[in-house]
């Protein structure tokens, strides 16, 4: 079964529901309201006049609020109709950002060592297979000295909600919605794949990066599944027999000089 195509097809079709949604508040971005959360920019820190390279952008807004934040940003996914609609918000809003239609594998197969910065965050590692060629693209698309930035949600979380901790050689088939409010009642076949936090760090340090930074947090800034409840600080977390769950976890790492 070719799970590129398989995927490409549901998320092509998701676009078209999530530029429409309350959850990404495509209006309120165009009036100037930034996607990016605290974590990420903590981690991040200054942008102005850094080529940042962002991986799987979807349709782009978090690519569009680093480059008003000054970073030259390129964008990668492997929708073709996320790619559009990032390109036509660009256009829109006079900002400017390359966006590239691609997967990570074959980005990385041509991909210079060029951007100060790699940011990739949110729901990403799920749909890639082999993350040993994902961070050797990483570490391909990085200068000496560059930073990768990556928060994602937690596998522990993935794990009570019945998906596998471990990973393991073939990929999970379902059927399934989208996940915001406008979500249609009918579902796209979807493949996903398990990491574990090992997995994930053991890959970016057989691709050479140094890794500084490693976080994880019992907080979510979306409501992306019916677990969780709304917290006064901000967010939504979930418990299991009264504990906080973690839901997200950071990394950063740093290739050599």
């Amino acid at each position: 079964m070719d799970y590129s195509a398989l995927n490409k097809a549901a998320w092509d079709k998701r676009t078209l529901i999530h530029v429409h949604s309350r959850f990404y508040d495509v209006d309120g971005f165009i009036q100037g309201r930034s996607s990016l959360n605290p974590i990420e920019l903590g981690l991040m820190g200054e942008v102005i006049d850094k080529n940042l390279l962002h991986l799987q952008c979807h349709f782009g807004l978090d690519s569009l609020s680093w480059a008003r934040l000054g970073a030259r940003v390129t964008g990668v996914d492997f929708s073709t109709e996320a790619i559009h609609q990032a390109r036509q918000l660009a256009q829109q809003l006079s900002l400017t950002a390359d966006f590239t239609e691609a997967d990570v594998y074959r980005f990385g197969d041509t991909v210079k060592p060029e951007f100060d910065l790699v940011f990739t965050s949110y729901g990403v590692l799920c749909w890639l297979a082999c993350l040993d060629s994902w961070a050797q693209t990483i570490a391909k698309a990085l200068v000496p000295g560059g930073r990768l930035v990556l928060v994602e949600f937690h596998p522990a979380h993935e794990l009570l909600s019945g998906y596998d901790y471990f990973p393991k050689a073939h990929a999970d088939l379902e059927e399934e919605g989208t996940y915001t409010d406008n979500a249609l009642d009918d579902t796209m076949p979807i493949a996903t794949w398990s990491h574990s936090l090992a997995e994930v760090i053991g890959a970016l340090i057989n691709a050479g990066l140094v890794i500084d930074h490693v976080g994880e947090h019992p907080y979510s800034p979306y409501p992306c599944s019916d677990d969780l409840e709304a917290i006064e600080q901000g967010g939504y977390q979930a418990l299991y027999q009264g504990k906080n769950i973690p839901l997200l976890y950071s990394i950063s790492a740093t290739k050599a000089q």
